[in-house]
């Protein structure tokens, strides 16, 4: 039987293991790109190159990045709780209709007031729809993680019937939105900055950053400055303890769900409002799944996301660039280099664990006199 070891410092278990894991799944993508013929020191050059190597590389690597912030900390938050919420996918997908209805009916709101009556309104509906399986988990004890699924496909029917028989501009065969007023748009970064005199390449990069970051500060400080978090934190560790302290678990998954719901709505705030300016089929492209894997990466920390979707955002982009340059390596090389990264960083993220923590303990055991 092997000694138990200490736990790992904190700057091991946040910074060293994800580096080790991500490296494992880039090592492992190397050995495929080898086996189709491919240099892959190359295609990992093209890769970075594409993705941070020029002011529009970078651009679009943070367009990306953004939306997988939101999935990330909506589903970081519900792990807090204790709960492993699936459905951002769904949800942004809702709120995504929140925010199309104000765009589209409430032209009359002035100035980029409309804007934010529309990211209100996405972050609404994407709580409402969070809200249900929260509802259910909590009252009804049916699981959040196969509610969460089921109302995946849920969203999925229930947005294409609207797009296709409601939204969709007649005589069009595309199953979309008219675009929006103008005013609706949240503001694309080169277009703030053109005024200074800061000339950027034209890239959908939005405010939609900036929300993003402050939605991370804000959740830092409310798992871990805040009474609700320490009840949330209370619940996800054991709910049994979080009763006999007079916490309500029950309440504490609902009031979870609707702010992870609310978070993934910055989703449309990102790609509808901020790069589409219209309401389109499947326009969160797996966004919400993918957030999965960067809550899990980045160890449901804040500072862990936004690095992780950044990881996340270079494979986006820098994948395109590898793609278009190397046809061998076809999106779905991408894709595989995606579910790498999550098959280390998640179903084997303790692989590193046991052999990282003896070397630490051998490193700071003193030798005996």
């Amino acid at each position: 039987m092997s000694n138990p070891l200490k736990p790992l410092p904190v700057w091991a278990d946040v910074a060293l293991i994800p580096l080790l894991n991500v490296g494992a799944a880039f090592l492992i993508s190397g050995l495929v790109v080898l086996a189709i013929g491919e240099d892959p020191i190359q295609a990992v050059k093209i890769l970075i190159v594409g993705a941070l190597g020029d002011l529009e590389g970078i651009g679009f690597t943070l367009y990306y990045a953004t939306s997988f912030i939101f999935t990330g900390l909506a589903v970081a938050i519900c792990f807090h709780a204790g709960l492993f919420n699936i459905g951002v996918e769904g949800q942004a997908y809702v709120a995504g209709l929140g925010a199309a209805l104000v765009a589209l009916y409430m032209g009359f709101l002035p100035g980029y007031s409309l804007a934010v009556v529309a990211i209100l309104a996405g972050a609404l509906f994407g709580a409402a729809f969070a809200a249900i399986p929260g509802y259910l988990q909590a009252k009804r004890d049916s699981h959040i993680v196969i509610t969460t699924i089921m109302f995946n496909y849920v969203a999925t029917a229930l947005m294409s019937f609207l797009l296709v028989n409601v939204f969709r501009v007649p005589g069009s065969m595309s199953p979309e939105s008219r675009g929006f007023a103008p005013n609706a748009s949240v503001p694309q970064i080169h277009e703030l900055l053109r005024p200074f005199g800061i000339d950027l390449p034209t890239t959908p990069l939005n405010l939609s950053f900036v929300l993003a970051l402050a939605c991370s500060a804000g959740v830092w400080a409310l798992i871990w400055r805040t009474r609700l978090g320490y009840e949330i934190r209370t619940v996800g560790a054991n709910p049994t303890a979080a009763v006999y302290g007079g916490i309500s678990p029950a309440r504490i998954m609902i009031v979870t769900t609707l702010l992870s719901g609310a978070l993934a709505g910055g989703v449309a705030s990102n790609m509808a409002l901020g790069d589409e300016h219209r309401l389109i089929l499947e326009y969160t492209s797996g966004f919400g799944f993918v957030g999965i894997a960067v809550a899990l990466m980045g160890r449901a920390h804040p500072v862990g996301i936004i690095l992780a979707s950044i990881l996340f955002g270079v494979l986006y982009q820098g994948g395109a660039e590898l793609a278009f340059d190397k046809p061998k390596i076809s999106r779905d090389m991408i894709v595989v280099i995606q579910g790498l990264v999550v098959l280390f960083a998640g179903a084997l993220e303790h692989m590193f664990r046991r052999p990282v923590a003896t070397l630490l303990a051998r490193r700071t055991t003193s030798p005996p006199i």
